[in-house]
């Protein structure tokens, strides 16, 4: 008897080491001193998280699941007003006007989380970019790591020093005509030469230039141009990641305020039946779910 006790435990060690080895996660927590709405949008190939955006409020954190070998992106929108049907806008990072991006990416200028999680023994690739502009200050760190690594981002606000030919104003309420977000050189102005395309298509030709090194001497981990390889893009092997929007904002987050997942979304097929959207999280978690079974069976 105490032999099949035995076995059974080592088993359902086996199998909880199996899933946490299968699955990934991000931890996303608010630290500004007023709501964002997180964005999130996978890349070619790879399931959307469980959402695709939400509303996170100051001082509050998510964690969302996903797969190994999932890529994407993240990123926070402000200045947002949705209706009951998640139909509105926002001042920065919108994606498409509504609630959940739903496969569409951050209207510029927005900050930018990226990740390639490695699989097998292959390393996470991770950066930060404002490529495309800048709209807040974030972090992003591993966490569960094996070997060194790093974390990335920036905890400057650079919307304070924007060269004002780059300066998007807010609207309405208490911070009307304040800069909200500040674009890039290619948005401001769409030359080749800032946008690294025609003749400025490769790392050769395409240098940095005045308004991207304000980007890299205020925040040097991050992206500032789109060939900014060498100091920008990070490894690592990890499972978990801390995201933090405005890392130095003085509001600090207290102990204890985790808020639950963002509900998984209905979704209506193209004949119009209302079925429920699958989490990529959903697709490894049937081996858990198999463990209070597998105890019953044990020791029944």
């Amino acid at each position: 008897m105490a032999s099949l006790m035995f076995s059974g435990v080592f088993i359902v060690f086996l199998l909880l080491l199996f899933a946490h080895s299968y699955s990934c996660s991000f931890t996303i927590t608010n630290n500004c001193p007023y709501t964002i709405w997180p964005g999130t949008l996978a890349g070619s190939g790879t399931p959307q998280l469980a959402s695709t955006g939400f509303r996170l409020d100051s001082g509050k954190t998510v964690s969302l699941s996903t797969v190994l070998g999932w890529s994407g992106r993240i990123w926070a929108r402000t200045g947002c007003s949705f209706d009951a049907s998640g139909i509105g806008s926002c001042q920065t990072g919108d994606c498409g006007g509504r609630l959940e991006c739903d496969g569409n990416g951050a209207t510029p200028p927005a900050s930018l989380f990226e990740i390639t999680f490695g699989t097998g023994d292959q390393k996470d690739f991770y950066d930060v970019s404002f490529v495309d502009g800048y709209n807040l200050p974030l972090i992003a760190a591993p966490r569960g790591v094996y070997g060194t690594c790093n974390a990335t981002g920036c905890a400057s606000d650079l919307n304070m020093g924007c060269p004002k030919e780059l300066q998007v104003a807010g609207r309405g309420g208490g911070g009307k005509g304040q800069v909200v977000a500040c674009k890039s050189a290619c948005e401001a102005f769409g030359l080749d030469q800032y946008c690294c395309s025609g003749q400025f298509a490769n790392p050769t030709t395409c240098r940095p230039t005045f308004y991207s090194t304000i980007f890299k001497r205020a925040c040097p981990r991050a992206y500032s141009y789109a060939y900014d390889d060498g100091t920008s893009t990070f490894t690592c092997k990890a499972y978990e990641y801390d995201i933090v929007f405005c890392p130095n904002a003085a509001r600090t987050k207290r102990p204890g305020q985790l808020s639950p997942p963002p509900p998984v979304k209905q979704a209506s097929n193209r004949k119009g039946k209302v079925v429920t959207t699958a989490s990529s999280s959903n697709i490894l978690w049937p081996v858990p779910m198999m463990i209070p079974l597998l105890l019953i069976n044990l020791f029944l």
